[in-house]
């Protein structure tokens, strides 16, 4: 015979495995939030190969621009929700290769570059091919997740610097009607330019955290970022075109001043660098 406050412990030993097993079915896992953004981003590269391929081009270079959009917001999200792991950053990879990597090359070769056949073909495939090796490359190197600058170009940053381009040109094409191959005799030199900064080791800068150690550290970056979030808010296509050139020709302005140094740096110059 139990007496009743046998039966109550039990009673209350009962519910409260009860309310565990409902806290721990209504638990979401940290990682959804950052996943689905970088879906989306996915999605936006999917569609944008859609688009191209039915001939809206402009509808399809903004998709990239949105997808842009949303890998920025799945890393913000990772790293406010404390939700960074191997699994979402395999799947980012998946997903930029295929936003930032084939949608930009198919989207240049529906531009101009199908007008040259074979050689049109291999320059379209740089951004997807040298965009891989730059993800590759960033996924095993534990050492640059936890500097605050990128070591190369990153791929979305030239997808969306095609995508501008296409945006602020794609119009104007008698701008380039002097030229004996047309809008392909600047398309050329960029597409080669962005795939060699992608898999290069030049510097470029990455967006701070929003955490008040780094909003301390990073003051002139955080706003020189906010700044060009101004300018594509005000000026659109023009404006990413605008922001993404100077981010670039910064990175590279910055890769040739360190090269300089260490190449030809004297020996004060190298000693200054070791204290």
């Amino acid at each position: 015979m139990k007496y009743p406050i046998q039966k109550w412990k039990k009673f209350r030993r009962r519910r409260k495995r009860k309310k565990k097993n409902r806290d721990n079915r209504r638990q979401i896992p940290r990682t959804v939030i950052p996943s689905f953004f970088t879906l989306m981003n996915l999605f936006c590269g999917f569609l944008a190969i859609i688009s191209i391929a039915e001939g809206r081009l402009f509808f399809g270079a903004w998709l990239i621009v949105f997808a842009g959009l949303f890998d920025a917001l799945d890393g913000f999200m990772a790293r406010l929700s404390n939700a960074t792991s191997q699994f979402g950053i395999e799947l980012d990879s998946i997903s930029d290769v295929v936003s930032f990597g084939v949608a930009p090359g198919f989207l240049l070769y529906s531009f101009g570059l199908e007008e040259l056949p074979f050689v049109g073909i291999i320059l379209s495939a740089l951004p997807p091919l040298c965009g891989a090796v730059r993800l590759a490359r960033y996924n095993v190197d534990v050492q640059e997740s936890r500097e605050d600058f990128f070591k190369g170009l990153p791929i979305p940053g030239q997808a969306i610097m095609i995508a501008a381009f296409y945006l602020t040109f794609y119009n104007q094409l008698e701008l380039f009607g002097g030229f004996e191959y047309g809008i392909n005799t600047i398309l050329i030199p960029l597409i080669v330019l962005l795939s060699f900064l992608m898999v290069s080791t030049i510097p470029f800068d990455k967006m701070p955290s929003f955490d008040k150690q780094s909003i301390r550290r990073y003051k002139g970056k955080l706003s020189l970022f906010i700044v060009y979030g101004i300018l594509i808010l005000l000026f659109q296509e023009v404006g990413l075109m605008i922001v993404f050139s100077v981010f670039i020709l910064k990175g590279i302005f910055f890769g040739a001043y360190f090269f300089w140094k260490e190449a030809f740096g004297d020996d004060s110059y190298l000693e200054e660098g070791a204290n």
